[in-house]
This record gives structure tokens, sequence and C-alpha cells, in this order.
């Protein structure tokens, strides 16, 4: 969740499939993340296996309670860390996942973070996780901190809709909900092997969550940590070469050039979000002050702030002044 205070250098996470698989890369650990549209089971069948699901939502406080009827376990006997700083939590419901992934290949770094922490309470452990330099640094990799500050300026304060990354996966035969601003993981019930597995019982849990919005809100994100479909994918390329199957090897060519371009362009993204702009805009605004361009384009804008303005209004959502 972000926040206005208490960051200790960790800077806000975008809900970006690219972003995250980035992330788990420079963990050492073989996995992907992919965004997903539906919860129906022919689009999860797409990403299978799928080790966990990825909730973003708007936070709005409030109760204390378990969400969608699940049951605090305070016994839990896996990986589970409080969050304790604003703008990690990203990264530690990450963590809250790869830690009760079981058989998973991690970085030195992370295996020995993760066995550091063997028997200590959630807090702590998530005093110590967040307290480790490095993965602060991978973290922040490619959310770098703003160029331009406006501390001093007397700008008046704004509340921003915060917003917070949970993780649902299977443990021990049931489904967990891990939440680092909870005081246990919640335990959803038992699910079924056969079948979707897990899977259905999330989807039910999930929708149940939506489902305590208002109609139509969309203040949500959801993401697939999956195995790396591109090793199957070339195996099974091979094997199809090999035994002459023209029309299977066709379709799987088809799959690995649609994975590799998304790899592309999930590397151009991040390169962009490594860069710094600031002399690019300040070169710009330059160039059309000097054309004489900046001015009306100065009008445009105020106009189009002027609607923006009216339509929070309408919504009752607190404003900014229009100069």
């Amino acid at each position: 969740m972000s926040g206005e205070d208490d960051s200790s250098g960790w800077q806000l996470t975008e809900s970006d499939p690219g972003v995250f698989t980035q992330l788990l890369k420079s963990l050492g650990v073989p996995l992907i993340v992919d965004d997903l549209y539906s919860l129906d089971p022919a689009t999860l069948s797409d990403f299978q296996p799928i080790h966990a699901l990825v909730f973003l939502f708007k936070w709005v406080g409030g109760s204390s309670e378990p969400s969608s009827g699940g049951q605090y376990d305070p016994e839990f006997p896996g990986f589970f860390a409080h969050q304790v700083v604003n703008n990690a939590c990203a990264t530690l419901a990450v963590l809250n996942a790869l830690g009760n992934i079981p058989d998973l290949p991690k970085s030195e770094q992370l295996t020995d973070l993760i066995n550091f922490t063997v028997g200590m309470d959630p807090q702590t452990r998530g005093m110590t996780v967040t307290s480790a330099d490095w993965l602060r640094e991978a973290h922040n990799a490619l959310s770098p901190p703003s160029a331009i500050s406006l501390d001093g300026l007397g700008l008046p304060k704004t509340s921003e809709d915060a917003y917070h990354f949970i993780v649902y996966l299977p443990f021990m035969g049931g489904v967990y909900e891990l939440d680092g601003l909870r005081p246990s993981p919640v335990q959803h019930g038992p699910y079924e092997e056969k079948g979707e597995g897990w899977l259905s019982k999330a989807r039910e849990v999930i929708e149940a969550r939506i489902g305590t919005y208002p109609p139509g809100a969309l203040e949500f994100s959801l993401l697939a940590l999956h195995e790396d479909p591109l090793p199957l994918l070339e195996k099974s390329l091979v094997e199809a070469q090999t035994a002459g199957n023209h029309a299977a090897a066709e379709e799987i060519m088809i799959r690995l050039a649609n994975e590799n371009a998304k790899r592309e362009q999930w590397a151009f993204e991040n390169s962009l979000r490594r860069h710094n702009y600031v002399g690019f805009v300040h070169a710009l605004l330059a160039a059309m002050a000097k054309s004489g361009t900046l001015e009306p384009a100065k009008g445009v804008a105020k106009e189009k702030m002027k609607v923006r303005i009216a339509k929070m209004k309408e919504r009752g959502e607190s404003a900014m002044d229009e100069d």
C-alpha cells in the first residue's frame, strides 16, 4: 500500500507483468507474471500451472475481520511477513508467495533471507525483509524516485487513493490469503485436487471480494504467478520437428513468437521506466516557448483541466484548484 510517510526509501510499484517478471528474474526465480482479465477456466488454463494470484485493489481500511468469509490462521506454519513500511507491499506480496512454493529455485540471497527469518513472528519478519538493502534496490530498479520535488512550495496536501497488493495461493490443502496488513494469513477453506484445483476456490473468494465494491468499480488488477512457458515450448518444438509433425511445430512456433514478442515489449517498457525524462521535458518546453506554441498549449490544457475538475466535483471527489 502506498502512503505519504514511512516509505523508508521504497518506491511505488506499478501493477505490470513486465515489472513483476523482472523482479522475479532479479530474485533468481524462474517464474513469470501475466495479467488476468478473467477468472474463467478457459483463460486460467492458458497459464497453467499457476502458483499464486497477486491481487491489487483500492484499500479503504475499515473492519479488521477477515475478508470474504475466511478465518485467521495464527498458527500458519509457512512464510508470512507483515508490511511495516509503505510502498513495499508489491514485493512483500511476491515474497509471501515465493516463500510458500515448495522446491522453487531462488537466488542465494533470497534463500538466505527466507531461511534467516524462520521462526520469526510476522512483524519481526517484515522488519527483517524490508531492511534488506539489496531487496529494496531490486524493488526500486523499475520505480526510480522522482527527479522533481514539490516540497517547500506551499502546495495544499491532497489525499490520494491507496492501493494494496495481496496474494492468494494453495497451502497444505487450503486456499490462503496473505495480506501484510492483516495480523495473520486468512484461510478460505479446503479445495479439491480434481478439476481446476485450488483456482476454483480462489475464484469464489476473489469474486466475492470484488462484489463488496459498488457495481462497475474498476479499482482492481489481477496477476498470475506461473511457470515460464518458454522452456517447455522450446522442448515441444524440437520433439515435433524430430517427429516430422509439421502442423504441431507450426502451432508451437506461433506461440513461441508471441511469447518472445511479449518479452521484447516488456523489456522496452522497462527501459522507458528507467529513463529520466526531466531534461527532455525541459528542452521541449523551451522549444515550444521559442516557437510561440507554449501559451496556446497551456490554454488548451487549462480547459481540459476545468472539465476534469468539474467531473471530479460531480462525483463528490476533492479537486485541485484550476490554476
